[in-house]
């Protein structure tokens, strides 16, 4: 599928500041198009969580704007933020998943911002969905290969077979943006590689943006578009991750360079 040059999300100016004048995210842009996968690189401490977090308003800006389609998610409330929140898919490190229901019901949750009901908190309670989003479910289940694992529980599944759940879920929400949390940091090489290649045809066949960040240099560059690098708060780094070098590493990476770069064991990949 050709790529859309569309914008649809911009952050600009943002800036988190924390009790003691500590500068999590300090006065950082970019603009994210259409079919765009993007690594945030960036050591451990450097504010890439408080970035996304701050990008869905999971934590509330101190300065600057996050615009979706045009619209700053930073100003808006009640059922105008909700609706901007369902447009906005995040996919997080430890799945975040409801481990008695059952994977299919997981998954299911994702299509609460599309249950046009009053009363939509007891429909969720009382499994009240449409056969239109039950469908909508199964078909993102497909989508990431595990549609027969449907009525297991979710806390019975391996810790990829979970994390291709809540990435299920993301895609039944039909967002606008996928934003990911260090996806793949609690998984086993080939897991990780099974993770980053679903996210990447996501992107590439529904032209959805994809915005991950990552700890790794080499899955970064293998799966990423383009990067971005953050350094103490700071964007130091925004280009093809063709473009992106060792050295720009070791600038961003400092002390944590050499874990950064380690290269995972072909084997392992392999048997993705």
């Amino acid at each position: 599928m050709e790529k859309e040059s569309k914008t649809v999300l911009q952050v600009n100016h943002l800036t988190k500041i924390y009790p003691g004048d500590v500068k999590a995210v300090n006065n950082v842009s970019f603009k994210v198009k259409k079919g765009e996968m993007i690594a945030i690189l960036g050591p451990s401490g450097a504010g890439k969580s408080t970035l996304l977090r701050c990008m869905n308003r999971l934590l509330n800006k101190s300065e600057g704007e996050v615009l979706v389609n045009g619209t700053d998610i930073t100003q808006c409330r009640g059922s105008a933020l909700r609706k901007l929140r369902s447009d906005v898919g995040m996919i997080f490190q430890q799945f975040n998943l409801v481990p008695r229901l059952t994977v299919f019901e997981n998954v299911l949750a994702g299509r609460l911002g599309h249950t046009h009901n009053p009363f939509w908190h007891s429909a969720s309670v009382f499994r009240l969905f449409s056969e239109r989003n039950k469908q909508k479910a199964y078909d993102a289940l497909s989508r990431v290969g595990i549609e027969h694992l449907a009525p297991k529980r979710a806390d019975s599944l391996s810790g990829g077979q979970q994390q291709r759940v809540a990435i299920a879920r993301t895609l039944a929400q039909e967002p606008e943006v996928i934003l990911a949390d260090e996806p793949v940091a609690s998984l086993d090489p080939a897991s990780s590689q099974r993770v980053l290649r679903i996210l990447k045809q996501i992107c590439d066949t529904k032209n959805i943006p994809v915005i991950i960040n990552l700890h790794q240099v080499d899955l970064a560059q293998q799966y990423a578009d383009r990067i971005i690098g953050i350094q103490d708060g700071r964007l130091v780094f925004d280009g093809r991750s063709d473009d992106f070098s060792l050295d720009i590493a070791r600038t961003i990476y400092g002390s944590q360079y050499e874990s950064a770069v380690c290269i995972p064991d072909s084997k392992q990949i392999e048997a993705a």
